[in-house]
């Protein structure tokens, strides 16, 4: 049985990846922070490490097969930011992945990353994909376009009353379900692709995603466009006037809402689904997946 190890694996993707992997009949285990509230990962083993600490790592990888990771933060938060986990974290896991010789290296990007290098949160994972290129080990990097409970934003403002865009909302992108990107990610490291631009079956504008979250919620069209000049001011004038938990997912925000995010198109789960579903039972966006069965590694 093939072993592989992911890092993340209480994050949103993580837990499909742990699903996805264990659907494949391999034997997974999860890098977590705190085995007791990790235990309905479908996970064959968990395994207590902090990857910001590099001695908590030691071992841990012997024997895999292959390790991923979709660690990283969205807010800056417990007194860590951008560089101690999405650069310097993965870090960590690829020096021990390289001392225990693994037969690949998985990581989780963002599309365009090279589009948005003053994008703190986006300049810390590049920084670590230029490290991982380096590497000897086999690699694959994965980048996909956006979430789809990245569009929960959309959403909220849609429930809300009004949603606010930038321009005239004809930016496109094509999200993803977290299960369809689980998918395309073992896929294309099965195939044994280096890099993947990923993004789901569905490409909307953002007005589009705006029009989809109203029709969900039953709650009438309201959409108002900002000149561009506003969102140019608000990325310079929020980190001086919001803490760094704020302003750095903004920053992402702000600037993705500015690009086409459209990555190749894999899955079967639709947005249009996603919010119907949010709407009326919005605790499914977290609801966790069955509990994991437990198999002896061979």
């Amino acid at each position: 049985m093939k072993t592989v190890l992911i890092a993340g694996a209480t994050g949103y993707l993580g837990r499909f990846l742990c699903e996805e992997y264990q659907r494949r009949g391999w034997y997974v285990t999860a890098l977590v922070r705190d085995a007791a509230v990790a235990k309905t990962l479908c996970a064959d083993q968990l395994v207590e490490a902090e990857a910001t600490v590099p001695k908590s790592l030691a071992g841990i990888m012997s024997g895999a097969d292959l390790v991923i990771s979709a660690l990283g933060i969205t807010r800056q938060a417990d007194g860590l930011g951008y560089w101690d986990v999405d650069y310097q974290a993965n870090l960590n896991l690829l020096h021990e992945a390289e001392k225990a010789e693994v037969g690949r290296f998985a990581y989780v990007h963002v599309l365009n990353a090279d589009l948005m290098p003053d994008v703190a949160l986006v300049a810390a994972k590049a920084a670590f994909v230029e490290q991982l290129e380096e590497s000897p080990l086999t690699k694959t990097v994965i980048a996909p376009s956006g979430y789809f409970s990245d569009m929960g934003d959309i959403l909220s403002m849609a429930q809300a009353g009004r949603v606010w865009l930038f321009g005239n909302g004809s930016n496109r992108i094509n999200p993803i379900h977290g299960a369809d990107l689980a998918a395309a990610t073992a896929e294309a490291i099965k195939q044994e692709k280096p890099w993947l631009d990923v993004g789901g079956p569905d490409i909307f504008s953002l007005r589009e995603v705006a029009e989809l979250a109203f029709a969900s919620c039953d709650v009438p069209l309201r959409i108002t466009c900002l000149p561009d000049a506003v969102r140019r001011a608000a990325l310079w004038l929020l980190p001086w006037v919001t803490p760094r938990k704020v302003h750095g997912p903004a920053q992402f925000f702000l600037s993705a809402m500015a690009l086409d995010m459209v990555g190749d198109r894999h899955g079967t789960h639709h947005l249009s689904d996603y919010f119907k579903h949010s709407v009326t039972a919005p605790a499914a966006r977290t609801t966790l997946h069955q509990s994991p069965s437990k198999r002896s590694k061979s």
